[in-house]
């Protein structure tokens, strides 16, 4: 009998979101077909479709939350209030191609949403989904300039003065690399802001799924995440430099940099592995010293 009541329940709750799903989906369909054959078509922002799917998964993960749990406690007054916002930006941005508002819009009115039909409760076992949809808006230009442009010319720098120690011909002009009778422009791809967002929510996703119970190590972690990105863009250049030097423009240019993406990634990947097992291991020592 009980078995019963909570199948009935799940059903009642599902038909009572299933509107509203349909309402979402005709909303932001067009924004999403839109950024795929467009914005999410560029180098910069590639990551987009990538971080649409994490969402969904990471929402698809709390589904129990959503679906077949009754509300303890809502809050419709909070919850309207950030409905109604949400749509003000949705509009605002939908109606003046303003991505940051477009995107930016289905914070609020998710978390509306789930303020007025689950509470509290269930928007705090859900934030993560949520607070990951930020890596999806793209930043206004001049905040990604302002950032991008230092860290191509950190890059460049730590690059040919690693090889240079090695002994390769090689010298920089800005961002601008000579390595014998080869010259290659670090681009914002190489070493930009979008390369430290897509890092750092590689990071913050690889943080959620482990679920560390310590709060040093995960604070630790998702801050060293800035010197692990910009680590793996050194590494990515340098392995575009030397495969240019040794194989040719061509090669450099062509199917190895593109690879070169999929190596940042798995570097970067590898980088934070490692940093969080020695995070592992230094916390164990201290606490060993401590019950000492």
């Amino acid at each position: 009998m009980p078995n019963k009541l909570i199948s009935h329940d799940s059903k009642k709750l599902f038909l009572h979101w299933l509107p509203i799903l349909i309402g979402l989906i005709a909303m932001y369909a067009p924004t999403f077909h839109h950024l795929a054959n467009s914005l999410w078509q560029s180098d910069d922002q590639g990551h987009g479709p990538l971080v649409l799917m994490v969402v969904v998964f990471l929402f698809w993960q709390q589904r129990n939350v959503l679906i077949t749990e009754l509300a303890q406690t809502t809050n419709p007054i909070l919850g309207y209030s950030l409905f109604i916002v949400g749509l003000l930006l949705y509009i605002l941005g939908r109606s003046q191609d303003i991505l940051i508002f477009d995107i930016g819009s289905l914070i609020p009115i998710l978390m509306g949403l789930i303020l007025v039909t689950k509470g509290t409760k269930a928007l705090k076992q859900v934030w993560f989904p949520l607070f990951f949809i930020l890596f999806m808006i793209p930043l206004p230009g001049f905040i990604v300039d302002s950032i991008t442009l230092p860290m191509k010319m950190g890059v460049s720098y730590v690059a040919e003065h690693i090889l240079y120690s090695f002994g390769y011909p090689i010298a920089r002009t800005g961002v601008i690399l000579q390595i014998g009778q080869y010259q290659l422009l670090v681009a914002d791809a190489c070493a930009g802001m979008h390369t430290l967002i897509s890092l750092e929510a590689l990071g913050l996703l690889y943080l959620n799924l482990i679920k560390h119970n310590s709060l040093f190590r995960n604070i630790t972690l998702a801050i060293l995440i800035v010197p692990i990105s910009f680590t793996a863009n050194v590494i990515r250049v340098m392995v575009l430099t030397l495969v240019t030097y040794h194989f040719g423009d061509e090669a450099g240019q062509g199917f190895v940099h593109d690879f070169a993406g999929l190596v940042l990634f798995m570097v970067a990947l590898l980088l934070i592995i490692t940093v969080d097992s020695a995070l592992q291991f230094g916390q164990k020592r201290w606490q060993a010293r401590g019950v000492e």
